[in-house]
């Protein structure tokens, strides 16, 4: 009300020295009130102008009467100043949802720019396009991996700037983008340097209040390197199943011929054995001990050729033999071994041990045969011993693998030669010392091999040796 008392004094002085206009300090008193005060000030402010300016400037004065005459000029200052006071309401809330729309604006570019800021920290390629794909935004990131400054790349079209290859034709990218609002896979594309890249990129559309698309944000990943590296790998086995197929079909023409050949062996030497066996029964009262031995040896090497060829045949076998795998008692077949050794320990002092095997997946035969080379090998080799020893263990019983060892007290083998031991007739003693062809432990490899595993040794010269290999079993395949 202090506005309205100021116009009153100001009213009443401008009437003492006989001023027009009565009216305007009520306007302006009005203004103020409605202004600072808002609607409910002002509507108070305007009943007491108007009583007031009645009251003390309106004859007769001092009274409240009011004459026909006067009701025009009441019902104009009224309206006017209603008037006055509604358009200073209007201007002041007007100008307060400014202040806040300012502020609001102020703390969002505020907002923002700390965003921008993060995202200039991240070393991904980060950059905005509006509808029409022209670039907005464009973080570091993005300056770093194409090369482009953020001034160069502003307002300029990206797939122009970048020269884009698209795995689709762009409109249908842009179809699929503003559908479902989103688009990810990977773009080629040119550096500021001419170099080709080749990105990974998620894009996501973001819309305004009336559904349209607005913007669209980018994150680029570069997998130049990876994509080459995937590429490289995927030649590198395209080559690598060429050779394996070309191997495999190697070792079946070489498993045919030693079949073959095996085969054809064995009907000649068959007759020259038993020719010879003939000759030294017929001849042997005519013949001198020279001639004997010359017999006898021609026999031995026949009957040794023999078990060449009965090995190389066996050995071809276990390659072309279908597998027939099932739940197989690990010890008995250890027990098995050790059994069919026995008969040809002639009588030797050996001390046996089968620990606790687990039951495993596989073909019993194989596993049997593998065994029973491994033994008998222990058998062969502890000879020289007064009392051998010989074990049959588990190392490691895993879900999906076991490792057995066949351990032995025997003579042994030099450890820079074991490159050798599984090599088809390799011997790493003489045949005088200790009788073999050779195959044995090659056709436990394959055997081995054949179940998923691998084979290996370690032993020292008179120190005994210990034959180690591994099982693996196929996932889904319980014990």
């Amino acid at each position: 009300m202090v506005s309205v008392a100021a116009a009153l004094g100001v009213a009443l002085l401008m009437d003492k020295f006989h001023f027009r206009g009565l009216i305007s300090p009520f306007l302006f008193a009005l203004a103020v009130a409605a202004w600072y005060g808002g609607s409910r000030h002002a509507i108070l402010a305007l009943i007491v102008s108007v009583l007031s300016y009645d009251f003390f400037l309106t004859e007769p004065r001092y009274s409240l009467a009011v004459t026909a005459a006067d009701i025009p000029d009441v019902v104009i200052f009224t309206v006017f100043a209603a008037l006055v006071a509604w358009f200073a309401a209007v201007r002041r809330r007007a100008e307060h949802d400014l202040r806040i729309a300012r502020d609001k604006l102020a703390v969002e570019v505020v907002e923002r720019t700390q965003q921008a800021s993060l995202l200039d920290l991240t070393h991904d390629s980060i950059f905005v396009r509006d509808a029409d794909f022209i670039i907005t935004y464009w973080n570091r990131g993005a300056e770093e991996l194409y090369g482009f400054t953020r001034e160069q790349a502003l307002g300029k079209p990206s797939q122009e700037l970048l020269r884009t290859e698209f795995p689709i034709p762009l409109e249908e990218l842009r179809e699929e983008l503003f559908r479902t609002g989103r688009w990810d896979g990977e773009l080629k594309r040119i550096t500021a340097g001419g170099v080709e890249v080749i990105v990974a990129t998620r894009w996501s559309v973001r819309r305004d209040d009336e559904g349209r698309p607005a913007a669209i944000l980018e994150t680029s990943n570069n997998v130049t390197e990876r994509r080459r590296r995937e590429e490289q790998i995927e030649n590198l086995n395209r080559e690598l199943a060429k050779r394996s197929t070309a191997l495999e079909g190697s070792n079946k023409e070489l498993e045919a011929f030693a079949y073959s050949i095996s085969h054809d062996l064995r009907a000649p030497l068959r007759h020259m054995a038993g020719f010879t066996e003939l000759l030294h029964k017929s001849a042997a009262a005519t013949l001198n001990e020279k001639s004997q031995r010359y017999v006898t040896m021609i026999m031995e090497a026949a009957k040794r050729m023999g078990n060449l060829i009965d090995d190389l045949l066996a050995f071809s076998r276990i390659g072309r033999a279908e597998a027939h795998n099932s739940i197989v008692s690990l010890e008995q077949l250890a027990q098995e071994a050790m059994a069919e050794a026995r008969q040809d320990a002639n009588q030797r002092k050996i001390v046996w041990k089968v620990d606790h095997l687990p039951a495993w997946y596989g073909d019993r035969s194989m596993l049997r045969l593998a065994l029973v080379n491994l033994v008998s090998n222990a058998v062969k080799f502890t000879r020289t011993r007064p009392e051998a020893e010989i074990e049959v263990g588990c190392t490691n019983h895993k879900q999906d693998e076991v490792v057995l060892f066949v351990k032995d007290n025997g003579v042994g083998f030099d450890m820079k030669y074991s490159n050798k031991l599984f090599g088809v007739f390799q011997r790493l003693h003489p045949p005088d010392a200790f009788e073999g062809t050779g195959i044995g432990l090659a056709t436990v490899q394959r055997i081995v091999h054949r179940h998923g595993g691998r084979i290996w040794a370690e032993s020292a010269v008179d120190h005994g040796a210990t034959f180690y290999f591994s099982l693996s079993k196929p996932q889904g395949v319980e014990s």
